[in-house]
């Protein structure tokens, strides 16, 4: 299917590649889809719901058929559109959502029981019976979701992700966007110049016209040469602009290695923030399709594809060549047809007043093409003109033009809507829509190309003169300049199925359903039918699908509206938005520098925010994790434990406002704090919920340092920032985290103070380091921080040295501690510690309780103002009826209790509406030798001492407790401070 002496690919330059197994040979510049079409296959997918054959319908990344997986060295790369996959040597591709071929699907069988497979038939079949969804209904619609499949394995892929910067930033890389560039650049302006394709030209590279006395394709490809060799522009090919964000925010998808036999190094792609200051879009348009009965054959193509085909790659899906449309465009196709020495059968055209502008090829104006025959490919078309009149046609290629369609996705990402034009038949952008952004070209309702050069060089011009660049209108190339003359027609009246989406399977008849069932919401027939939630997102579908809908419920189309567009523009792969995130870039492996001390003990790590933490030290004749962790409470109880704790966030603060700074922060007052002391405080959000709890100590007249826990110390610097860059620009005030700084060890028990002082070379006693004192410290040396405050509810210290020192002075601590009867203990037993104690973390202050739920609303200062606290006022959040926290105790010895069960009154059903609250952390204790909880009660707080039930209906359990005060072990506090 090769048309001699036509198409701009190397000839001389075979490439082999295969599909599904069978050898082919085509050529550099090919992509996938034109090297099938060029080897005669015609059929290359199988739709999503009823598995019908389906061929290539576009030339450019609005393919819906096209979708291939690309076998490459490492791994399966699925949904890839062959539209856009460039050929190169020995690739290899297969199809998808087939078994056990393409050639014979046996889920063909779908297709012949379409009548009970229309528009929303999931709704109303899997809902009855109710026992059958979770075993018979959900595993059938989750193993028949999904197109490609991916291989399970770890991906091996190298992605990228880059920053760029610009005055302009030109999107697009057709007639319109090369002159803005071109314009912009001159002016001085820096230039970033994207283009989707791996060529620039646009629509020129897929037509025979001249620009500037030259063929339009050379004149694009020398304009981009040279505009290449700008020190201020950035020439950007395989690059396509995926989204608009707030602040002249762009992001953008290169495809880098894609293309090659031999990527090397280089990432597979790239993903690019570009902030720029301006931005022209010149994004063309998409043409439509025209519905009719089985116009989804293979052979059936969009005919501003069917004419790319022909003149850039110089290959035909078929000799006998047929147009049919309703605008002067489509005839454009015929003329370039018949000129390329194909055989054309009919140019048809639906409006009764068009005139042949094709040349000497048969004409049928007023007529429409009805049908299209042939299984797995067409072999055939039904005419139907003025008076019934009717014919059959033998086609085996039939170019389709319902009108051409504004690509105005990128100015609808921030919430503007497109405005429908009657004279294009067709939405156009809202001006302003996006700020910062002109548009020119096709995308501005613009389809000659003497007109999208002129706009193109006047909105590069403009953006660039709005930065204040001086610069002079270029000349402007001469061009064809031909009017645009369309008149609507979505679709052909008559029987069968008339596809709109292709992929989906959506026919006329299905959005005619969704309408009549009172699913008149564009939003809500796209949904009931799925139309347009393809991979292609309904670029050629939407239109003429709204449009029927406007048509079955009798308004217009203005009034119908359309669906939301939202990013990106193109599928991405979340591998190259998250470059860098892969495998341990994901999720880095952040150790402590104790972490090798705790290896060689044999303590099992588990992550703990970003860090990794010892679980517990297990010792011989230990059968289980609970055996170390009784061991080492019962030992931090008795004698004196260890533990490292440098994974608390740590900010430093300095300069004459903290004080006034934490006072706006914390909850509670700080700027009253003393050099020397520690305070705990408690940190609100915005919405008077409780973020985070930590302590901060004043080491001086103006510096602080505050802890926050381990889960919560990104949110609290970022939270610290918000804070000072909207309410405290004018206060004097640092701040800069250095937990990784510094490495930070509690040391708990009654002889804590006595392992200490065998350290420290000034010895520290209750009177001149009391409880929530701090100080520095010096050991074997070294500067250090000493803090008097616990978790564990023991006599307790926390000690900080420089991290480089921390692994040695961890393995000095661990050392005196066994010495006197303690050592090292994990997560497991400061957690077990910490419940005894009522101490809350982020299982407690989960984001939903606020101060008074947790029983600090006295931390709620009266004195001050505090971020949050007009909001934790609200009467909804201070009712007795909320939950509160409790602790909670089996009635029955032995019993123990599960983190995440839900409580209930002893006498009531076991369902949501008598849900009393719920349980968040729960541990056995061995030094009250029963098993412990807390949790959240409704009215909890006045229920102490009443029974109630724990149902964890998801483990099967259920136990009676008692009602009590979180704190269950020393509520005095005297061990604390003594």
């Amino acid at each position: 299917m090769r048309i001699d002496g036509k198409g701009r690919v190397d000839r001389a330059a075979p490439l082999r590649f295969s599909f599904d197994g069978k050898p082919y040979t085509g050529f550099a510049g090919d992509t996938l889809a034109s090297a099938l079409i060029g080897a005669g296959e015609r059929l290359i997918g199988r739709s999503f719901k009823y598995h019908r054959p389906r061929g290539v319908l576009t030339a450019g990344s609005e393919e819906p058929n096209g979708l291939v997986t690309v076998m490459t060295a490492k791994d399966a790369d699925p949904n890839a559109r062959a539209t856009v996959q460039e050929l190169y040597e020995g690739l290899t591709a297969i199809s998808q959502n087939r078994w056990p071929s393409l050639n014979f699907d046996v889920m063909g069988v779908n297709d012949l029981a379409a009548p009970f497979f229309g528009a929303g038939f999931y709704y109303k079949t899997f809902m009855w019976p109710k026992s059958f969804w979770e075993k018979l209904y959900e595993p059938m619609i989750r193993k028949a979701a999904g197109l490609g499949a991916l291989s399970g394995k770890h991906n091996p892929d190298r992605y990228e992700k880059a920053y760029a910067f610009c005055d302009v930033l030109v999107i697009g890389g057709g007639p319109a966007g090369i002159m803005a560039a071109h314009a912009a650049a001159q002016a001085g302006a820096d230039v970033i110049l994207c283009c989707e394709d791996n060529v620039f030209g646009g629509r020129l590279q897929a037509e025979e016209e001249t620009v500037d006395g030259q063929p339009g394709h050379a004149w694009a490809l020398g304009m981009v040469a040279e505009l290449a060799t700008l020190e201020n522009v950035r020439v950007m090919p395989r690059t396509t602009v995926t989204g608009a964000y707030d602040g002249g925010t762009y992001g953008a998808l290169e495809r880098v290695s894609q293309h090659l036999a031999t990527p090397g190094d280089a990432p597979v792609e790239c993903f690019w923030r570009i902030a720029a200051k301006r931005a022209v879009l010149c994004a063309g348009a998409l043409e439509r399709h025209i519905a009719f009965r089985d116009n989804d054959r293979p052979g059936v193509m969009m005919a501003g594809g069917l004419r790319a085909y022909m003149n850039r790659w110089g290959v035909v899906p078929g000799r006998r060549v047929a147009v049919f449309g309703n605008n002067d465009d489509a005839h454009r196709t015929a003329r370039d047809a018949a000129a390329a020495g194909l055989s054309v059968v009919a140019l048809v055209d639906s409006r009764h007043d068009a005139t042949n502008l094709a040349g000497d090829v048969p004409f049928y104006p007023g007529w429409q093409v009805t049908r299209a025959h042939g299984a797995k490919g067409l072999e055939a078309i039904d005419l139907i003109g003025p008076q019934g009149a009717y014919r059959r046609l033998a086609v085996d290629a039939l170019g389709v033009s319902g009108g051409w369609n504004p690509s105005v996705h990128l100015t609808c990402h921030l919430n503007g809507r497109p405005v429908w034009d009657d004279g294009l038949a067709a939405f156009v952008p809202k001006p302003g829509a996006v700020p910062g952004m002109t548009v020119a070209g096709a995308v501005r309702g613009t389809f000659s190309t003497a007109g999208c050069l002129r706009e193109g060089a006047e909105a590069g011009l403009a953006a660039a003169a709005e930065l204040g660049f001086a610069g002079e209108m270029p000349v402007i190339p001469e061009a064809e300049n031909v009017a645009y003359r369309v008149r609507p027609l979505w679709a052909v009246p008559g029987k069968g199925r008339a596809w709109l989406d292709f992929q989906n399977d959506v026919t006329v008849k299905d959005v005619k359903q969704a309408a009549t069932e009172n699913y008149r919401s564009v939003e809500h027939m796209k949904r009931y039918t799925t139309q347009g939630m393809a991979t292609d997102q309904g670029k050629s579908s939407n239109v003429a699908a709204l449009a029927v809908l406007a048509d079955a419920t009798g308004r217009g189309i203005p009034e119908t509206g359309t669906t939301t567009f939202r990013p990106p523009y193109v599928p991405v792969s979340i591998a190259a938005m998250g470059a860098g995130s892969q495998g341990k870039g994901f999720a880095p492996q952040r150790f402590t520098t104790s972490h090798d001390f705790s290896v060689a003990r044999g303590a099992p790590m588990i992550e703990a925010g970003l860090l990794y933490r010892p679980s517990d030290f297990p010792r011989a004749g230990g059968k289980t994790w609970r055996d170390s962790c009784d061991r080492e409470v019962k030992m931090v109880r008795e004698a004196v434990g260890v533990c490292d704790v440098s994974t608390l966030g740590k900010i430093d603060l300095q300069g004459p406002d903290v004080g006034a700074f934490l006072d706006l922060v914390y909850t509670n007052v700080f700027s009253t704090l003393k050099p020397g002391r520690v305070r705990y405080g408690l940190m609100l959000r915005e919405d008077g919920h409780v973020m985070d709890d930590g302590t901060t100590a004043r080491l001086s007249d103006s510096q602080w340092v505050m802890t926050t826990t381990t889960a919560a110390a990104g949110q609290v610097m970022k939270h610290l920032d918000w804070v000072k860059q909207a309410y405290c620009r004018d206060m004097d005030l640092r701040f800069v985290s250095v937990t990784e700084q510094w490495a930070q060890f509690a040391v708990a028990g009654p002889k804590a103070r006595e392992l200490l002082n065998g350290l420290l070379e000034t010895p520290v006693e209750d009177a001149g380091f009391p409880y929530m004192a701090c100080g520095p410290v010096s050991v074997g040396g070294v500067a250090a921080r000493l803090f008097r405050i616990s978790f564990s509810g023991e006599h307790a210290y926390e000690i900080a040295v420089p991290a480089r020192f921390g692994a040695s002075l961890f393995e000095a601590l661990v050392a005196r501690a066994e010495g006197l009867g303690g050592g090292a203990y994990g997560m497991e037993a400061l957690n077990v510690m910490r419940i005894e104690k009522g101490h809350i973390t982020h299982a407690e202050i989960h984001g939903r309780t606020t101060a008074f739920d947790i029983g600090f609303a006295r931390m709620i200062s009266a004195r001050k103002d505090c971020i949050g606290k007009a909001l934790a006022a609200r009467p909804g959040m201070v009712e007795d009826s909320r939950e509160q926290l409790v602790g909670l105790r089996p009635v029955t010895p032995g019993s123990l209790l599960t983190a995440g069960a839900h409580l209930f009154d002893k006498g009531a059903e076991a369902v949501r509406v008598n849900d009393q609250g719920y349980v968040t952390s729960v541990c056995f204790s061995p030094t009250l030798n029963t098993a412990l909880g807390l949790g959240f009660l409704k009215n909890g707080r006045a229920r102490h001492g009443e029974e109630i039930r724990l149902v964890d209906h998801v483990r099967g359990k259920e136990v009676l407790c008692v009602v009590g005060d979180p704190v269950a072990f020393d509520p005095e506090g005297g061990r604390l401070r003594g």
